[in-house]
């Protein structure tokens, strides 16, 4: 129902905190700040030990919109303050908002005027990861928030299950109460995962807008790492998958059989793969543990899971992991969880020459890939920094052919360009022609100007293209040749020297970390002797 026009629609933002004294304050000043349309800004504080609590109170004695609560006791996680606030609210609307986090200017505006209008009982709208310290901001699920869109239902758009945030939206506090759509209690990882699949299950009208409507603050290099980062034990990744097989259930008991599928598609190509890409990184216990828990997991998956996509990388992934009941092609897995994705080589085949992953596991057919157009493969390109001087590095680019695929599409160039991860800007673009070389390959060399590229870290990315003017966008491949990722400084007539690190990301792709002259050169080097000492005395 809409509200009259002469009456001023409000809103309740929800935050919540726990021993965050350093950055709360921002927060609720960022919600705060959103105009006459907030009524009131409930901050519920998480049995705080280190003075939140007292300040939210100093910040209330100026603020009659501020209310604050205090729980009792820790819960340990975020869904019980967060019901907290929901039970508290006096508002027809409600956000939520994490301490370590801040509302854009105009969030909330954009959000009510689109629900108003629309009568929604969810309004969403973009929010961005901002990596700090370096501020770069990354689109969380930007594909679904490129314009406004209206869903009378959300199965509508089955890809919206992909957006598990809750923080990113506006709810109509009368449809959570009606339809008692809470958090998981206590401390329970992946809460949001749970409570929007509960949300979707009571089929709201929904709207998202492309409006700028969230910040989400990454700190990962902070002491104490968010639960959404911390994956360096087991227990996250059994955490992880119990928030989704809850999720599932919800969705299939409320009868929505096309978003459960999708929300177990979504498992696949976006859990799976990232736990996957960092199986390399842990010790052979924590493998066997996450071997086993997946493999069971999966094993709840029905046919009509394995079906659509049968070449998507996750569902490769997850084939491997059941066929083998013990770890294996792990730095093989990691380049297929890439992004984008790359299957490298061995290509074996099976009986009839059919494409397997490999020789002991010949059931595990690849042949789907023979019905793809060689612009839609995972094509490896392996990429190689040979030093020479002056600052001046060849790049030598070689691609693989896959069963035939390649050689048939006939590979004419490869495009190179060196992205600044930062700040985003690109540098030395290059086309080059890809000449067949030894053993099934094509190989490319082009010249990077180190010190044109200037400091920072720059990220490879390449687009080989094909003779009918296709073309499929790639990462370079860092395994080939691993004896080349060394430090190494060069003399350059602009800075003086360039210290030079070629390294291999954690989903195996070649990167560059560069510093300018003696002071930037040293500050790495110093850098990397205080972590060496600190391992060797840990």
């Amino acid at each position: 129902m809409h509200l009259h026009p002469q009456q001023t629609p409000h809103v309740s933002v929800v935050v919540i905190g726990f021993n965050d004294v350093d950055r709360i304050a921002h927060a609720v000043r960022s919600a705060l700040v959103q105009g006459p349309m907030v009524r009131e800004v409930v901050a519920v504080d998480d049995c705080s030990t280190d003075g939140t609590h007292e300040l939210l109170r100093r910040l209330a004695e100026d603020e009659p919109r501020l209310r604050v609560i205090r729980r009792e006791s820790n819960s340990g996680g975020c869904g019980s303050p967060r019901n907290t606030g929901i039970d508290a609210v006096t508002s027809p609307y409600l956000m939520f908002l994490d301490s370590d986090d801040v509302l854009p200017p105009g969030a909330v505006d954009a959000l009510l005027t689109t629900a108003d209008h629309e009568d929604a009982e969810v309004a969403g709208g973009l929010c961005v990861r901002r990596e700090l310290p370096s501020g770069r901001e990354v689109p969380w699920q930007g594909e679904l928030y490129t314009r406004t869109t209206v869903l009378a239902h959300p199965a509508q758009q089955p890809g919206i299950v992909h957006d598990t945030l809750c923080v990113n939206k506006l709810y109509r506090t009368a449809f959570l109460r009606e339809h008692d759509i809470r958090f998981p209690e206590g401390r329970f990882p992946y809460e949001d995962i749970v409570f929007a699949a509960r949300v979707l299950a009571a089929g709201p009208r929904m709207a998202f807008v492309p409006d700028h409507v969230y910040v989400w603050n990454v700190r990962r290099s902070a002491e104490q790492l968010s639960i959404s980062l911390d994956r360096a034990h087991v227990e996250n990744w059994q955490a992880r998958t119990e928030a989704n097989r809850q999720a599932y259930e919800i969705l299939l008991n409320a009868g929505q059989k096309e978003l459960a599928r999708a929300a177990r598609a979504k498992f696949l190509e976006h859990e799976l793969r990232m736990y996957a890409r960092e199986l390399t990184l842990r010790d052979a216990k924590y493998r066997r543990a996450w071997w086993t828990h997946t493999r069971a997991y999966l094993r709840e998956y029905d046919a009509g899971d394995w079906t659509a996509e049968p070449t998507a990388p996750g569902r490769l992934i997850a084939r491997v992991v059941l066929a083998s009941p013990e770890p294996r092609d792990l730095p093989r897995l990691k380049e297929l969880a890439a992004r984008p994705d790359r299957l490298c080589p061995p290509y074996a085949r099976g009986e009839e020459g059919v494409p397997v992953w490999a020789d002991d596991l010949p059931q595990l057919t690849l042949e789907p890939y023979l019905a793809r157009p060689a612009h839609r493969l995972p094509l490896c390109v392996d990429a190689a920094l040979r030093p020479r001087s002056r600052g001046a590095t060849l790049l030598r680019l070689r691609l693989h052919e896959m069963y035939g695929q390649v050689a048939a599409a006939k590979p004419r160039t490869v495009e190179v360009e060196w992205l600044h991860r930062e700040a985003g800007r690109v540098a030395q673009r290059a086309t080059v022609a890809l000449r067949p070389d030894a053993g099934d390959t094509w190989r490319a060399d082009t010249v990077v100007d180190l010190a044109a590229l200037g400091a920072g870290t720059w990220d490879l990315r390449l687009r080989v293209r094909f003779a009918d003017s296709t073309a499929r966008e790639v990462t370079g491949h860092a395994g080939a040749d691993t004896g080349l990722l060394r430090r190494s400084v060069v003399p350059s007539l602009r800075f003086g020297v360039l210290l030079v690190q070629p390294y291999a990301t954690h989903s195996g792709a070649l990167a560059l970390r560069l510093a300018t002259g003696w002071r930037g050169a040293t500050t790495i080097l110093r850098g990397r002797v205080r972590r060496l000492l600190g391992r060797g005395t840990g």
